[in-house]
């Protein structure tokens, strides 16, 4: 009896436990199955997890701060439809100031005398009498003296605001004269680009700040003082005066040797013929070449070629009035982030007599954000390249040690190029015109 007991109790347990062991595969069954589980920070992140990252401030992020509808029209060359002299009609260009109120009232002044007296002050003793009132919106500490002969008060006041170095602007609803250091304005642009291109870049050269382009309308709106209106004034006056600009079209390699052995340049001359290369010139870092137009970006390419990787890292143009500088900045035009993209190229150049010949000056200068690195004082005719070499990449390694050979380097080519502005009625055909050839030949003889 008692074996049959155990017995029961065995058949009992046992199917209890195939009970247990059926729903224990059923949940098994029932429970996710992952490829892979990643911790992270001591969050498990899974394809099923939603992701968790940690708060950032409140910034532009990089993407949004690098847009820009000025780098399609900087960062593209046409290597293949270059033309070393354009000429495109002359076009007014004029500069508004913005925000300037209401006209004053038409008042008359008699002969008034003033001695080191802030503009506020010399306002406030002009206006007595009157229920106009000033409010300096900045701080203003010019002093002004002088004597105001009799005429209409707007005059006075705008003569009175010119030797403050401030500006004004009236508020007919609250009869007030508001008072300030800085102001606004609006310069008119021709329809031309490249002209476009020019101030924008002579003003960034200048540091002025802070541009609105509008390209649809061709306008560009800036804030500045006394001494920024001054100097965009002057910029506008110069490519009236000049009748020219200058621009250089710019590609940056690097270079990676394929041995252990720096590239071999003295084979340029072999390779193109010592007439072909014009000057050698050397800089603290490395060398500028002014080469003829037989060396040019495809066949530069195709020399480096045979002895290293050529890596081109960025490209782009940049164009300034005559005698002015600006800068072409690599990092804004770069393929990619670059050890390189440090690097910004200066430009400063004139056209004209040269030695009783008419030749570009240019001085060329390497800068990144730790100084200068080299320059070049580079006399060229209308046609000629500049080959810049042997400029270590190793200039731009930040760390004690880096996996870049030590022979690799960064070559920039340079190609200059004349922009003239004449009176649409002398122009050859058309609004813009290149010019080569013997048309190119016969307009240089005539002299820009």
């Amino acid at each position: 009896m008692k074996k049959i007991r155990l017995l029961c109790g065995l058949v009992v347990l046992m199917f209890m436990g195939g009970v247990v062991a059926g729903c224990t595969q059923r949940a098994q069954e029932n429970v996710p199955q992952y490829d892979t589980i990643n911790v992270v920070e001591n969050f498990v992140i899974d394809e099923n997890s939603v992701p968790i990252f940690p708060k950032k401030a409140a910034l532009t992020t990089d993407t949004a701060q690098r847009f820009s509808i000025e780098l399609p029209k900087r960062c593209t060359v046409n290597w293949d439809n270059q033309a070393v002299v354009s000429v495109v009609p002359e076009e007014k260009i004029e500069m508004v100031r913005l925000g300037v109120g209401d006209p004053l009232p038409e008042l008359q002044v008699s002969d008034y005398e003033f001695e080191q007296l802030t503009v506020k002050e010399t306002l406030d003793k002009l206006l007595q009498g009157t229920n106009i009132s000033v409010v300096e919106d900045g701080e203003l500490y010019e002093t002004v003296s002088g004597t105001i002969s009799s005429g209409n008060l707007a005059d006075s006041v705008e003569l009175i605001a010119k030797m403050g170095r401030a500006y004004y602007s009236y508020d007919a609803v609250n009869s007030e004269i508001h008072l300030d250091h800085r102001a606004k304005w609006l310069v008119k642009m021709p329809k031309n680009e490249s002209i476009i291109m020019a101030l924008l870049d002579a003003m960034h050269g200048a540091d002025v700040r802070n541009l609105l382009v509008d390209w649809q309308d061709k306008t560009v709106v800036f804030e500045g003082n006394y001494q920024t209106e001054r100097e965009v004034a002057k910029m506008i006056s110069d490519v009236a005066s000049k009748k020219y600009m200058i621009a250089w079209d710019i590609d940056v390699y690097r270079v990676y040797p394929r041995t252990d052995n720096p590239i071999i340049w003295m084979n340029l001359l072999p390779a193109f013929g010592d007439k072909n290369i014009k000057m050698s010139i050397p800089g603290v870092v490395g060398r500028a070449l002014v080469v003829s137009p037989e060396i040019n970006t495809k066949t530069l390419q195709e020399f480096l070629s045979q002895q290293a990787n050529v890596v081109l890292i960025s490209q782009g143009t940049f164009v300034i009035p005559n005698g002015w500088q600006s800068r072409f900045d690599i990092g804004q035009c770069s393929k990619e982030d670059r050890l390189e993209t440090d690097l910004i190229i200066g430009a400063t150049g004139t056209y004209g007599d040269y030695g009783g010949k008419d030749k570009l000056d240019a001085k060329i200068v390497l800068r990144t954000s730790n100084g200068e690195l080299s320059s070049f004082n580079i006399p060229s005719d209308i046609g000629d390249n500049y080959v810049i070499i042997g400029i270590p990449t190793h200039s731009f390694v930040t760390t004690p040690e880096t996996l870049i050979s030590p022979f690799a380097e960064l070559v920039v080519f340079m190609s200059p190029r004349i922009i003239s502005i004449v009176d649409a009625n002398q122009l050859p055909s058309g609004a813009d015109v290149p010019l080569s050839g013997d048309a190119l030949r016969a307009f240089l003889g005539t002299g820009i």
